[in-house]
């Protein structure tokens, strides 16, 4: 088992108990999706989390955090965890408060999809 897939089974393991979860492929890695809004996410770059706009600074601030960028641009309300800070303890302490977050925005209901821009049946 790698590195992520352990920390995968751990992700999973705590957020059993938080709700509608679900897991998809994003960002390189397992997604984690709690009522459809993504909770947390984990690949080789990390632990992905989502714990808001307001709370950002606050996380910046804790040990192995870094702020979550896509084509050099700063995605706010996002922070990556190193995972070698993660003990039980502090993996626990992370996704209580992602989750908390995410419990404060609206469920979100899969999407249909549709055929292709220009694609005839």
């Amino acid at each position: 088992m790698t590195p992520e897939e352990r920390l995968a089974a751990d992700v999973r393991a705590h957020l059993s108990a938080t709700g509608e979860i679900s897991e998809v492929r994003m960002f390189g890695g397992t997604g984690f999706m709690l009522n459809g809004n993504m909770v947390a996410a984990v690949s080789r770059r990390g632990l992905l989390l989502r714990v808001g706009k307001d709370r950002q600074g606050h996380a910046l601030a804790r040990p192995g955090a870094r702020p979550m960028e896509m084509q050099g641009r700063r995605m706010e309300g996002y922070v990556y965890v190193d995972p070698r800070e993660l003990d039980d303890r502090a993996l626990k302490a992370w996704l209580d408060e992602a989750s908390s977050y995410v419990r404060t925005l609206p469920p979100k209901t899969a999407k249909a999809k549709s055929p292709g821009k220009g694609k005839r049946a």
